[in-house]
């Protein structure tokens, strides 16, 4: 259904950006931000130091002293009343996501991170719990719901103790709140010196690719053949993978009681109770012979494979942290000594939803090997059968088990060193995509090299808990998961927003997501099971998609706002393009966390109609690596791929928006240009047959004393640009071309280039 339009002038919401830096400081028992309360009743054991920026306090480090050394403390930090938060905290153990509201009691245990909102003179305010030697810290409610928020502080080993904390709190204050998030982990960065930015890290090349793994295709019973004709299917309908993943089981694993490799795992969870007995593949892999000479096994093909199918350059496979669900069995030959830990979940886990993964991990026991041992014989395994890269899974299994290793911190940090060092040895030091990571742990520790990291929970085309709505609403919940999430984990990991199948009943709602989300893109499919129509709106035919330049986020309107179940908020997110900039908005609305229930659940009585206002200034255009100058632009071209319509709005006005549960418009925003000889007005949109259009445009020059604009295009089909006037010609690489006005819109056809992998498309007027 076409979404509903109507324009208003927006208003400026007078707030105002002071040149002069913000300033955070504790006095007389309350935290102030340019000297407004945000925390009061403050107790006198908080010890706040100061962090300057050219002698403005814009932040500072929270400790306390305790009574006596124990290994976990909780303490009340302030009174948080009247002022509206957004935040992420673990509903499970592995996922975050994200959660508002205006008092200490709103708060969720395991949070992550807490953001005030700001107003006429207060700032944005950031709350961020830190890792302090061998302790991590979280944000919870009060103890006595009287709107306290308190800190958490546990080292997971009653051998590991602490009395006295100077910096397992850190607070951090801007008038802009994506500035906010980036000012405070630089200050992190150097504070604790045990990750790298994303910013200082190379992504895998698998985030150009289009992508397939096998997880919902096969799920346990994946094959070689199986593999191959996903593969063979996707290739013949025009959609070359780039990726494939090869997801859980392809390995040598079984539980205790069995005596070799389990190849019958059919119900649900029941793999998490087995054990690696092996770092080579099972034997259904292990079989595999190659028709072109007498190579077998995962090497013979993972080569056949690259061979037969010229654009598939990566093959990733997955395992657990720990090796497998289980981690490794003890007592077998060739395989680095375990020993099994019966897990134990800490106090804050206890009050995560419940997961089947946990139940099986914590029934079972993790077996734990030395952490260099473990990596270096699967990885080198590896490499030596063509794996170009590993999706890492269960990720924090670790601060169950890490009673006798001298707690979590210490533990996780033995581990990530070894896996850090194992990635830079054979996989090129970035070929991870990390999942079941979602804490800070994984991110203060785990990401001194991993640079590519699930943002939102897992894709589940239908409810595990059996609810026929889920089909829908979970959905939402996933699109909600990633945009919050990416607002924290993207300043470590480049945001990956999972897999989808193609063929879902939302596949549109996730496709048009994914299109504008900066990371990779990549389905599940069943084999034959393909909307290839869609498909080829997100794939081009060397494989390759059209990437924006920044992750998306959501927008300032509705960062503060519950999109899940109020029943109104629009999930709103943008993102950039080289010359463009791309608005989403997602109806997310029916269902989510239920702090009652502990879990997700369906809330249908909000799954309706919502209503927003979209406007050019949605956009940060000032943001990311490559941000686009709209100094001096009065105008801008808004394409809206669902309505198939072009309006100009000046920065000013706004579009206001009617969408259905789990519908989408998506926005190609484009500043509006002027041709000096006779003020013509130009604005490129790009492939409108794409769902990022503007992706497609890689090069824009204007020869002003011409008239002219030249448009280096990748890809083929519908391109448009915005003209005031009808050009007087047009040429596709040097050679005249028909096309037609219409809607002040130039529209031609570009078809994909024989010899080269861009076009470029003139414009004279």
């Amino acid at each position: 259904m076409a979404p509903s339009l109507t324009t208003t002038v927006q208003q400026e919401t007078g707030l105002v950006h002071a040149d002069s830096l913000s300033s955070i400081k504790l006095e007389a028992s309350t935290f102030l931000a340019n000297d407004h309360p945000i925390l009061t009743h403050v107790p006198p054991n908080i010890i706040a130091t100061p962090h300057h920026k050219d002698n403005t306090a814009v932040g500072c480090f929270v400790g306390f002293d305790a009574d006596e050394p124990r290994s976990r403390h909780v303490v009340p930090i302030g009174k948080l009343k009247g002022i509206r938060f957004t935040s992420i905290f673990r509903f499970k153990l592995w996922w975050s996501t994200h959660w508002s509201g205006t008092n200490g009691h709103d708060v969720e245990h395991e949070t992550q991170m807490i953001i005030l909102q700001n107003n006429n003179a207060r700032p944005y305010v950031l709350l961020l719990p830190l890792i302090e030697g061998p302790f991590r810290a979280s944000l919870q409610p009060g103890l006595h719901d009287d709107d306290y928020i308190d800190i958490c502080i546990e080292s997971g080993s009653t051998r590991v103790t602490g009395s006295t904390f100077r910096a397992s709190l850190y607070i951090h204050v801007h008038h802009d709140p994506y500035t906010l998030m980036d000012e405070a982990m630089k200050v992190i960065r150097v504070h604790l010196g045990t990750f790298r930015l994303l910013e200082e890290k190379k992504t895998p090349p698998i985030v150009d690719k289009f992508g397939w793994c096998t997880w919902d295709a096969f799920y346990l019973k994946v094959h070689p053949q199986g593999v191959w004709e996903g593969v063979k299917g996707l290739v013949e309908g025009g959609c070359p993978p780039g990726l494939v993943i090869i997801d859980d089981g392809w390995q040598t694993f079984c539980r205790d009681d069995e005596s070799q490799g389990n190849l019958d795992c059919s119900i649900p969870g029941e793999q998490m109770l087995g054990r690696l007995i092996s770092f080579e593949e099972n034997s259904k892999f292990k079989e595999y012979r190659s028709s072109r000479d007498d190579k077998e096994g995962m090497g013979g093909f993972v080569r056949d494979m690259k061979e037969e199918f010229e654009g598939l350059e990566e093959v990733y496979v997955w395992h657990a942290f720990c090796g497998y669900w289980g981690g490794i069995r003890p007592h077998v030959e060739g395989m680095p000594q375990s020993k099994v830990v019966a897990p134990k979940l800490s106090k804050g886990a206890e009050m995560t939803m419940t997961d089947l993964a946990v139940v099986k991990i914590v029934e079972n026991g993790v077996g734990l090997v030395e952490a260099h041992r473990l990596y270096d014989g699967l990885h080198s395994h590896l490499q030596s059968v063509g794996i170009d890269g590993v999706k890492i899974d269960v990720t924090h299994v670790l601060e169950m088990v890490s009673e006798e290793y001298g707690g979590r911190v210490e533990l996780a940090k033995a581990y990530y060193n070894a896996l850090t060092a194992s990635v830079r040895k054979h996989f090129k030091g970035n070929g991870v995509i990390s999942s079941m990571q979602q804490c800070n742990d994984f991110m203060f520790l785990g990401t001194e090299t991993i640079s590519l990291g699930r943002v939102g929970d897992d894709f589940w085309c239908t409810d595990p808990a059996g609810d026929p709505n889920g089909t829908y609403w979970l959905q939402g919940c996933h699109m909600v998961h990633c945009a919050y999430n990416s607002l924290w984990m993207g300043n470590f990991i480049h945001p990956d927003w999972d897999m989808f199948q193609s063929d879902h009943a939302c596949a549109e709602f996730h496709a048009a997501s994914r299109a504008m989300s900066g990371g990779p893109i990549y389905v599940s499919d069943s084999v034959g099971k393909h909307n290839f129509k869609l498909l080829k709106k997100l794939v081009l035919p060397d494989g390759s998609i059209l990437r924006c330049q920044h992750y998306a986020l959501p927008t300032r309107d509705c960062l503060f706002e519950d999109p899940l179940h109020d029943g109104k908020t629009m999930l709103k997110i943008w993102n950039l393009n080289k010359y463009t900039g791309v608005l989403g908005l997602f109806n997310c609305q029916g269902g989510g966390w239920c702090p009652v229930a502990r879990r997700n659940k369906n809330a249908s009585e909000f799954s309706h109609s919502v209503t927003c206002f979209a406007t050019p200034k949605d956009i940060e255009w000032n943001k990311g690596k490559h941000p686009i100058c709209i100094k001096g632009v009065d105008i801008f071209a808004v394409y809206m791929f669902k309505d198939d319509k072009l309006k100009l709005l000046k920065s000013t006005e706004s579009v206001q928006v009617s969408l259905e549960p789990y519908s989408f418009e998506l926005w190609t925003v484009s500043p509006v240009v002027v041709l000096p000889k006779n003020s013509i007005q130009f604005a490129p949109i790009g492939l409108v047959n794409m769902l990022n259009s503007g992706g497609s445009i890689v090069s824009v020059e204007y020869d002003k004393q011409e008239n002219l604009a030249r448009i280096g295009l990748k890809g083929h089909g519908e391109m448009r640009v915005f003209a005031s006037e009808k050009p007087v010609s047009c040429k596709m690489d040097g050679a005249s071309v028909e096309f037609d006005y219409d809607d002040s819109m130039v529209r031609l056809q570009v078809p994909w280039p024989s010899s080269s992998r861009l076009s470029v498309v003139e414009y004279l007027f």
